[in-house]
């Protein structure tokens, strides 16, 4: 007689728990994200400019390393984009104990196009960047979502952010948003499609709920577990991120070249940004005042269209965060096929700017 492995009854999830879920996903979204932006843009609109750069403020130069610049440029980060990076983390955590066991498996674990598509539409509307996204990331790899749905979430967060593309509209040009929407698509469909090929960790949708044995759903084990997933979170995430932004914050001297003319229309410059983009930190959006003050200073079209595709797309600190569920070698792969999409932005807007 073959006994049948006994799978979780999900119908004894309690709905509270859910709920749950979307209301802190909401709220957090629209304090961070929804609230702020709807207001903003109305500025940006009017005035053209979504403010000084984070990289060189109103200057075509970087400050000069030193503990001063770490700290000055850490605050500035992380006063823009604390509301946010704590929506990551609860919801992050949300995700690993709030939603019924097997749901995000049956939904997202299966490998191909439907579930890359699912958490490219879940993407949009969130518009994190992708170090705030890095807590959802991790707990979703960990509930077994394929490699292709993981990466298309977290890549198509600021590559498909919806409020960027707006301000880009009215800060660079119309034609800059449609370009950019148009390698946004192009990169979230590759990386997706190459994630499942580099990592092919999708499972049966039929077999999800024997993967996963079904926490005890009392209200007490729920809370419990949704704090202790949120201080895991925290503990292990964001000492080391904290750490990678202060340094790139000092070291921004060496990675941006003071820029004039000369420097801004040559080739070294756009292979040298095509790197740097890929592994510097920004807060969302931040890529459009980068680009619109070094394009003031003489910034090429081929720089420019490269450091609008890398800045936001991923960074070292974004990367170390998300290597606790996915693989160095995975994301060292996702970080070579940022560059090289840099790279082919940067030819786009050379040519048809």
């Amino acid at each position: 007689m073959v006994i049948e492995p006994q799978t979780p009854d999900t119908n004894r999830w309690p709905k509270w728990a859910l709920v749950l879920f979307i209301i802190l996903t909401v709220v957090l979204v629209y304090y961070a994200k929804w609230g702020p932006y709807s207001h903003k843009v109305l500025v940006v609109a009017a005035k053209h400019t979504v403010g000084a750069s984070i990289v060189t403020g109103t200057a075509g130069h970087t400050p000069s390393p030193s503990w001063q610049t770490a700290w000055t440029y850490t605050w500035i980060y992380f006063k823009d984009i604390w509301s946010a990076l704590l929506a990551g983390l609860v919801v992050g955590a949300g995700v690993e104990t709030l939603l019924p066991p097997g749901w995000l498996t049956r939904t997202f674990g299966k490998i191909g196009w439907k579930s890359r598509l699912l958490a490219t539409f879940a993407a949009v509307p969130s518009m994190m960047c992708t170090c705030c996204s890095s807590p959802i990331v991790v707990n979703l790899k960990r509930q077994n979502v394929s490699t292709g749905a993981v990466l298309s979430y977290w890549v198509a967060n600021p590559m498909l952010n919806p409020a960027t593309i707006v301000f880009m509209g009215f800060v660079l040009g119309w034609n800059w948003a449609l370009l950019r929407i148009f390698v946004a698509l192009a990169l979230v469909l590759i990386i997706g499609t190459l994630g499942d090929r580099w990592l092919p960790g999708g499972v049966d949708p039929a077999h999800a709920d024997a993967l996963l044995a079904t926490p005890d759903p009392a209200t007490g084990k729920i809370v419990t577990r949704l704090f202790q997933s949120l201080f895991r979170l925290i503990i292990r995430l964001l000492p080391e991120y904290i750490i990678l932004v202060m340094a790139l914050g000092a070291a921004r001297a060496w990675l941006f070249p003071a820029m004039n003319a000369t420097i801004g229309h040559s080739f070294w410059l756009v292979l040298v940004l095509a790197v740097v983009g890929t592994l510097f930190v920004i807060p969302t959006a931040g890529e459009i005042p980068i680009v619109s003050v070094l394009m003031q200073y003489g910034l090429g079209l081929g720089g420019a269209g490269t450091l609008m595709l890398t800045l936001p797309a991923v960074s070292l600190p974004s990367m170390a965060m998300v290597s606790q569920a996915i693989s160095p070698k995975v994301l060292a792969k996702v970080a070579l096929t940022v560059a090289i999409f840099g790279l082919a932005t940067g030819v786009l807007a050379h040519f048809l700017f």
